[in-house]
């Protein structure tokens, strides 16, 4: 062979497997589909194929996908395959003959009004063999949602799965419209890809003894070929740029570049960047990932001589109900490590251990061997949706090694398909807002006959007529009704004189807001409210109690979140205290009290329309929640916030207000986690005459945080509220229900289980295990003190709410005199902590006041109250002051500056 040949010959190999050695995995099934389209495209990553005619395509004799162009189009998808859509309103199935094992089966969508096809109706379910993958899936809500999070997706909407298909199968896609519901719903696709992998890749782990557990457990897991897993991130940690398909090992993944979006709190943490190093796979194949992947990563860039206690910490949202994998992938390449030992840290996920001591040296012998670690967790909770925490913290152990600095270079979630149900499909977000003007079900029934549309006019226009009159005649007949009861009721029939307010509890069957105060609030008609919540749409709902539902709305044409408290009908009860908010709220403006915009009080339907409050309610994030577990300070914060709100009812107006409901789920949090109270249904005015110290009413209340001296005289006053309140401070720092039935009986009210811990000096054993080790000592009695004699039998001896606020306020800055002081706090073992704060070291014991020293006295409340508790040998407490402050500064107070309506 000629020497012209034979580099011809090499030249013609080495071309024609130079794609192969690129591709770490060369998939065996391969099928990209451009939805609604015929020939072939290619977006750089991809080459996409049509499915017109295509023999992949199944449907229903009684109907046939419609293919139209989206009618509008970004920038960012105007490109395959989002150009074009199938789209029916009866079922169809794609069939893709594939050989057995794993596959990456991915979705495109691009929700937008097609050719009859309007956009909000695109309602409909996608299955996959015997799994759901979606479910009532409303992609317009869905893709609203994911573009108003980040305006740079434009509204489309990517769903990855991976499926097994066993020995003979085919893999089979069945979209299916909700027609059942919702006749005039329809499926749609705008392009499917289906993507053979290797088995080791997720179900089986190619780790020799990589087993892993359910983290918080030494349960085993593992992914058996009958589950199915949809991807929810893949993250390229510390990348500035994302790997885009055509960059990773052949399985056509994307790994997103901006973990810096996820970061909690947010940090100039240290960016790792090794330029070519040489990468060893010895341990896991190189299609695990891209190269490129190991070759970036994110480090807290501390040493052995840190004196700052820090963390890493990303927080991604998830669907609840189910178990999530999360792989987390490393490959250690400083020049400062060389040995196993060198670089020691700790992993928690969900606020718990998932590795004590992650050592990527000893898992890999040696630099340059990109390694992964599984772990699974499941997230449970009564929201939609929740974040699951990665925590890196620094290892603090017996200082053993030279840098405890956390790093990470890669992290992929997978949810995990319902065993029992083979579901993987999750709620829709909340709805943004329908407009009134706009009804997509009526726009479809539209035609376009000229003929047609003027007998629809003349139509509208003769019944309009015969409305306007009706409705007349029906308001005309009312006034007359309304004088003639207005002038024969008495003062004492139904209505209620409460000093600066008054108002009639008369029930009507029709609107009823004569004596309502419009000026001060908005007044909302029916039609407004429906529009603001899609017509009382269930997915809305974010609250339910024995008052009825409490719904997320939008109103000022969408631009304005509010809840909306919508009444159970027929109440007589809830009539009054419906009356009785409104009355109270519209009267009051204050920072830690929650607005009331307006209010509804038509056809029976009592509603009231609040700011909403993102943050929810104060005990969804204390316990029976995914929320993180909030940090001590935050706490503390919150419940000043609260204090304050109390104080300004108890002072801040011509009388005093008694809220009489004073909880932990009446104390909301807004987007800047400041406390607002809530709910004053059960609000009564207070003594308005200086003879009498209490009101004599009903009791009324929530069990756990009833006052027992009103609860057995009914004798109310402010010092009631005091009561409730020093049980919300005891749920705050204990994390735990006011009672607990099932428990032993001590234990059974949570007011008398810390009273009877605070007198034996065992308080510190009761706190939330989240915060052990993060309170000073100091500034826990403090608390301990305030909280105990929120608490007192005798109402007179409780503290003001004036004197609440100082002590709290004077605990805070004792937690922070001790912070900055650098002083040993109480140390059991490192906790992950939500404000990346990390615990001290076991250097005191759990109990605060184990030696030995009586409690029975203590001091130090804050001088301008001039208070003090002491207890005699009896155990008795006393609460003695000079006098209670009716006011505060004015960063306390506020004042209705404007009181025209909202």
């Amino acid at each position: 062979m000629s020497m012209n040949n034979g580099i011809t010959l090499f030249l013609s190999l080495f071309f024609f497997y130079l794609p192969k050695l690129l591709d770490a995995y060369d998939p065996v099934d391969r099928f990209s589909i451009n939805c609604g389209s015929s020939g072939n495209f290619s977006d750089g990553d991809r080459t996409w194929t049509g499915d017109i005619n295509s023999k992949l395509l199944s449907s229903s004799p009684s109907s046939t996908p419609v293919v139209a162009p989206a009618s509008t189009q970004s920038s960012s998808t105007n490109q395959p395959p989002y150009t074009t859509a199938r789209l029916s309103t009866s079922q169809f199935t794609y069939s893709f003959p594939v050989t057995q094992g794993p596959k990456f089966l991915r979705l495109f969508f691009y929700p937008s009004s097609y050719s009859n096809f309007h956009r909000a109706n695109a309602l409909f379910a996608v299955h996959s063999g015997e799994f759901t993958l979606l479910k009532d899936f409303n992609a317009s809500l869905t893709a609203d949602a994911d573009a108003d999070a980040d305006a740079g997706e434009k509204g489309y909407i990517f769903k990855e799965y991976i499926v097994n298909v066993d020995d003979g199968q085919w893999l089979n896609l069945t979209f299916t419209p909700n027609t059942s519901s919702f006749p005039n719903s329809y499926a749609f696709v705008n392009g499917i890809e289906v993507v053979s992998m290797p088995f080791d890749l997720y179900y089986n782990s190619s780790i020799p003894n990589q087993g892993f557990t359910f983290v918080g457990t030494t349960q085993p897991f593992s992914l058996s070929n009958n589950t199915a897993l949809e991807t929810d991130y893949r993250i390229r940690v510390g990348g500035e740029t994302t790997i885009m398909a055509n960059g990773d090992t052949g399985l056509l993944r994307k790994w997103d570049g901006n973990d810096y979006d996820y970061l909690n709190p947010k940090s100039s943490y240290t960016s790792l960047n090794y330029l070519n190093p040489k990468l060893d796979f010895s341990i896991i194949p190189n299609y695990t990932a891209p190269e490129e992947l190991y070759r970036r990563g994110r480090e807290m860039g501390l040493n052995a001589t840190f004196n700052k206690i820090s963390n890493m910490t990303w927080e991604f949202l998830v669907d609840v109900g189910f178990t999530y994998m999360l792989r987390l992938h490393f490959c250690e390449l400083s020049k400062n490590m060389t040995d196993p030992g060198d670089r020691v840290f700790i992993i928690y996920i969900a606020q718990q251990v998932a590795e004590e001591r992650a050592d990527v040296l000893r898992w890999t012998k040696q630099k340059g061997v990109p390694i992964y670690k599984d772990y699974a967790v499941h997230v449970s909770g009564n929201q939609k949706r929740a974040n699951i925490s990665l925590q890196l913290h620094p290892f603090s152990g017996n200082r053993d090694t030279k840098y405890s600095d956390p790093f990470l270079n890669g992290l992929e979630i997978f949810k995990i398909s319902d065993p029992g149900t083979k579901n993987l499909a999750g709620p829709n977000p909340d709805p943004i807002q329908v407009p009134v003007q706009q009804n997509p079900v009526q726009d479809l029934k539209r035609t376009n006959s000229s003929g047609t549309t003027i007998i629809g006019v003349v139509a509208g226009v003769i019944s309009g007529v015969i409305l306007i009159s009706i409705i007349a005649f029906f308001v005309f007949k009312h006034k007359r009704e309304t004088k003639k009861a207005k002038d024969s009721r008495s003062t004492t029939d139904g209505t209620s004189k409460w000093g600066f307010l008054s108002f009639s509890t008369t029930k009507t069957s029709k609107t009823s807001n004569s004596s309502l105060p419009s000026n001060l609030c908005r007044q909302f008609t029916l039609v407004e409210i429906k529009t603001a919540t899609n017509n009382f749409d269930d997915v809305f709902i974010i609250g339910v109690g024995g008052f009825g539902h409490v719904y997320k709305g939008y109103i000022n044409d969408g631009q304005t979140p509010v809840a909306i408290k919508r009444l159970k009908q027929g109440s007589q009860q809830g009539a009054h205290e419906f009356m009785n908010e409104i009355h109270m709220l519209s009267q009051l403006r204050h920072l830690h009290l929650v607005s009331l915009i307006g209010y509804c009080n038509e056809n029976n339907e009592m509603i009231l329309v609040y700011d909403f409050m993102t943050r929810g309610t104060l005990r969804d994030h204390l316990y029976n929640t995914d929320n993180p577990a909030l940090p001590w300070k935050q706490r503390l914060r919150i419940c000043i916030g609260a204090a304050r709100g109390l104080h300004y009812l108890h002072t801040g107006s011509k009388h005093t207000i008694i809220h009489r409901d004073v909880k932990t789920t009446n104390i909301l949090i807004d987007e800047k986690w400041v406390a607002k109270v809530s709910d004053f249904g059960l609000s009564r005015i207070g003594p308005t005459t200086m003879s009498k110290a209490h009101v004599s009413t009903v009791v009324k209340g929530s069990l756990g945080y009833l006052d027992p001296e009103y609860y057995k005289r009914q004798h109310l006053t402010e010092k009631s509220d005091v009561y409730s309140f020093g049980v919300v401070l005891f749920e705050v720092l204990c994390a735990r229900p006011p009672l607990i039935r099932t428990t032993e009986k001590r234990q059974v009210s949570l007011a008398d289980w810390a009273r009877q811990c605070w007198e034996s000096g065992t308080l510190a054993q009761i706190v939330d295990p989240t915060l052990k080790g993060k309170i000073a000592p100091e500034c826990l009695r403090k608390f301990g003190e305030i909280g105990v004699s929120c608490l007192l039998d005798n109402g007179t001896q409780r503290p003001s709410m004036n004197d609440i606020v100082w002590m709290l306020e004077f605990a805070l800055q004792m937690q922070e005199s001790a912070e900055a002081r650098d002083q040993h706090i109480i140390g059991v073992r490192v906790v992950a902590g939500n404000d990346g704060d990390e615990v001290g070291r076991k250097d005191e014991s759990d109990d605060m006041f184990s030696s030995g020293t009586s409690v029975g006295h203590v001091s130090g409340f804050n001088k301008s109250s001039e208070v003090s508790v002491t207890s005699s040998s009896t155990g008795e407490h006393s609460y003695n002051k000079e006098s209670d402050r009716l006011f505060m500064s004015g960063t306390v107070f506020s004042e209705i500056m404007d009181p025209k309506a909202r």
